[in-house]
């Protein structure tokens, strides 16, 4: 038994040098010290030896195992560090080669030309105000000079949730809400989503975009609203530009005007874009009505106001040659990067 426990010892170490991973020498392990490993075979023997030789064969064998188990301790440690070592030779970073500069996304049309319009009027006193866009039908008509069964209703195409409820087919209700907590002075626009139920087409979308302004103070009259809206499209068209207000009608607005723009494509001379008018609508506005500002309660008799309402789409579209409005809804990035 003395000579099998050598054999196995002497053998044992040599096939561990031989060994170069730790697949290999856990394999190994349970092959020579494992449950049914040589060295536990042999010591199933001492069963057959005499009582005095025992003590002698068990205390060699243990001393052989120690031996086996600090000499597995040692290549194992041996071969993580050199797999260690391998792989970070093989992950090195060359810390001079310059860094991949991520790709960065840009900001939607919409958004700069929204950016644009609020720098414009915050540099005239403007605040920004915002509300809801799923609004009450008092906000949105009712305190609007809209009342139930008035013909503007139709026009609106409304989405409503209830008979109360609906979401909003222009920003004025923010106007309302202003008023309603703020007394004058009162110097605001309100930018915003609105919806109404139009079929899609290249100017049309039941989802869409409006900033509008409200300007209430004593004294305030027409020239101040063409003032403002003057200084506005020479911001955003080109200091050459003209404006014309011509008649129209909002409920909540008397008098009321639609605006045009001298073309900054042909500059008045009438091409394909203007309709060969010389001339482009961009919004609509008036004199806040007494009836309006009565609901708010605010004295007509002591107060006026003005307010205008433009589509940020169609401004949007107007200042960079957009002829579709489906392309700011798409999300082509093909279109979106041209921004």
């Amino acid at each position: 038994m003395r000579e099998k426990l050598e054999q196995i010892r002497a053998k044992a170490m040599e096939a561990m040098e031989g060994l170069h991973d730790l697949t290999q020498l856990e394999e190994f392990r349970v092959k020579t010290l494992g449950k049914k490993g040589e060295l536990t075979l042999v010591l199933r023997e001492m069963g057959s030896l005499p009582a005095e030789e025992r003590p002698v064969m068990g205390q060699l064998a243990n001393e052989i195992r120690s031996t086996l188990e600090r000499e597995l301790s040692r290549k194992t440690a041996e071969l993580k560090e050199a797999e260690l070592e391998k792989r970070l030779e093989s992950e090195t970073i060359d810390v001079t080669i310059p860094g991949k500069r991520p790709a960065l996304g840009g900001l939607h049309p919409l958004t700069i030309v929204l950016n644009e319009l609020e720098e414009i009027f915050l540099g005239m006193g403007f605040d920004v105000a915002e509300g809801p866009e799923v609004e009450y039908d008092l906000y949105n008509f009712e305190y609007l000079n809209i009342p139930q069964n008035h013909p503007a209703r139709d026009v609106q195409d409304t989405f409503y949730i209830n008979d109360n409820i609906l979401l909003r087919t222009h920003t004025s209700p923010v106007q309302i809400r202003t008023m309603l907590k703020q007394k004058p002075p009162v110097k605001i626009i309100c930018p915003g989503r609105v919806y109404r139920s139009d079929a899609v087409d290249a100017t049309h979308s039941p989802i869409f975009h409006q900033i509008e302004g409200l300007v209430v103070d004593k004294n305030i009259t027409m020239g101040d609203l063409k003032g403002v809206l003057d200084v506005f499209a020479k911001q955003v068209f080109g200091s050459e530009t003209r404006t014309r207000f011509r008649p129209h009608h909002f409920p909540f607005t008397e008098p009321s005007a639609e605006v045009d723009v001298s073309c900054a494509i042909c500059h008045g001379e009438g091409c394909r874009v203007c309709s060969h008018t010389g001339w482009i609508e961009i919004l609509g506005a008036g004199m806040v009505h007494p009836k309006v500002l009565r609901y708010c309660g605010i004295d007509p008799e002591v107060y006026s106001g003005f307010a205008f309402g433009m589509g940020l789409d169609r401004i949007t579209n107007l200042k960079y040659g957009i002829d579709d409005i489906r392309l700011l809804f798409e999300n082509d990035i093909r279109f979106l990067k041209q921004f």
